[in-house]
């Protein structure tokens, strides 16, 4: 319903912010990872956002990401994994850490977050090893205060191997194997290829 969010940021504390959007103040809960990035108040940012609506409360969520919100429509997915939760594992973990600790089913890592016990730590190793989203997304112009940066070679072979049916876990798996310095993105695509079918 509401995709982003550009406008001023009027305060900040943790974890909420408001944003002034045009004279509309937009009450945001966001981790820790996106509040790092903020600006001072009174700077323009943008959040990616996700709109959650119960029956006692509509909450908006912002992310400084689209792949920090990827991750946590993917995290309160996961029975037993509230909205707070998720912000929790944001907060302590980038998406890059927890793609890993996915990859490497890294309970210990887990439970060293503010409020993930060791159930939970197991039940997302499980629920999501399969169904992790791709790290590479496409980034609306203007994310956050700076433009988005050009993908690198490694994250356009990495989203071509996905389209091609690879699970994103196996698709990091076959370019961590390979020297990717100073290759383009055509390159490491073949040549993952030429790995899978060895």
């Amino acid at each position: 319903m509401i995709g982003f969010l550009r406008g001023v940021l009027v305060a900040k504390q943790p974890p909420s912010l408001l944003l002034d959007v045009r004279g509309v103040g937009y009450e945001v809960d966001a981790p820790m990872s996106t509040f790092y990035k903020l600006p001072e108040v009174g700077g323009e940012v943008m959040l990616y956002t996700h709109l959650a609506v119960r029956e006692d409360a509509h909450s908006l969520f912002g992310f400084i990401s689209e792949a920090e919100r990827t991750l946590f429509r993917t995290l309160i997915k996961v029975n037993g994994v509230g909205a707070k939760l998720a912000l929790g594992v944001l907060s302590g973990l980038s998406v890059e850490e927890f793609h890993r600790c996915v990859d490497n089913q890294d309970a210990a890592r887990l439970v060293r977050l503010p409020g993930v016990g060791k159930k939970t730590a197991e039940r997302l190793l499980i629920e999501l090893r399969d169904r992790m989203p791709t790290l590479a997304t496409v980034e609306l112009p203007g994310a956050g205060r700076l433009p988005a940066p050009v993908a690198s070679p490694v994250d356009d072979a990495l989203s071509a191997l996905v389209a091609l049916g690879f699970k994103p876990q196996e698709a990091a798996g076959l370019v961590r194997k390979l020297d990717v310095e100073g290759k383009r993105s055509e390159e490491i695509i073949r040549l993952a290829l030429q790995s899978a079918a060895r």
